[in-house]
């Protein structure tokens, strides 16, 4: 792989959690790149460590052993004020549950994170707008999350989670909660967002058909993130 463009990579990454006195070991030297304006599907059964390998690579838990590496910087060693600020600027998460602000409407939901980051108010207004026009329902924002369709409520948190132009996306099970026909709407939104802004994306999904239409499939095998 040409390591120019690669914006994430796992180099021998461990992952260990105990157990009562059991030691419970989820990542093995697991090892996996990722490069700008790809999209990877992780299709793995529950409980083989997909959300481990997206919480470690995203920087939401530290790894027991190994090194995350975002654009070049071996993060390992960072402060957790370091962390955060990259977890900030060069990440975008989407969860199966949208996560978003009851209280606010579509548009402050995808303000918010602009904001929190010190953009100005129109400035974050003006592209919270065009992202909700991007994934149509530009006549939705001054909706509520309950006011929206659970397909509307996941494209409000995919416009969200890439508000600030992150380098990598990094997606939960983010159509699990919908029906096939929404769900391969939001998909498709989501990959034309990915492919038109060249972000890299790493997507968990036990949707097999949605997984086709990506760029590589990888597993989780014995702690080892394994190509399909």
């Amino acid at each position: 792989m040409n390591n120019r463009n690669v914006v994430l990579k796992l180099t021998g990454v461990e992952r260990h959690y105990g157990q009562g006195e059991t030691l419970l070991s989820i990542l093995k030297g697991a090892d996996f790149s990722l490069r700008t304006g790809e999209i990877v599907a992780l299709v793995a059964p529950s409980g083989t460590g997909k959300s481990t390998l997206l919480h470690v690579a995203g920087l939401l838990e530290h790894p027991d052993a190994g090194e995350v590496t975002i654009n070049g910087q071996n993060c390992e060693n960072l402060t957790d004020e370091k962390r955060t600020a990259i977890r900030r600027s060069d990440i975008g998460f989407v969860y199966q549950f949208h996560h978003l602000l009851p209280e606010f409407s579509a548009l402050e939901n995808i303000m918010m994170p602009q904001l929190i980051a010190g953009l100005p108010w129109e400035e974050a207004r003006e592209r919270a707008s065009a992202l909700l026009d991007y994934m149509r329902i530009g006549h939705r924002g001054d909706h509520r999350p309950a006011e929206l369709s659970g397909g509307e409520q996941q494209r409000v948190a995919i416009a969200r989670a890439v508000a600030n132009a992150p380098l990598v996306l990094f997606a939960d099970e983010p159509t699990g909660n919908l029906d096939p026909e929404t769900a391969g709407y939001v998909f498709q939104a989501l990959e034309a967002l990915v492919r038109q802004s060249g972000l890299a994306a790493l997507i968990a999904t036990h949707n097999h058909e949605l997984a086709s239409r990506m760029d590589r499939r990888v597993t989780i095998e014995d702690g080892k993130v394994v190509e399909f």
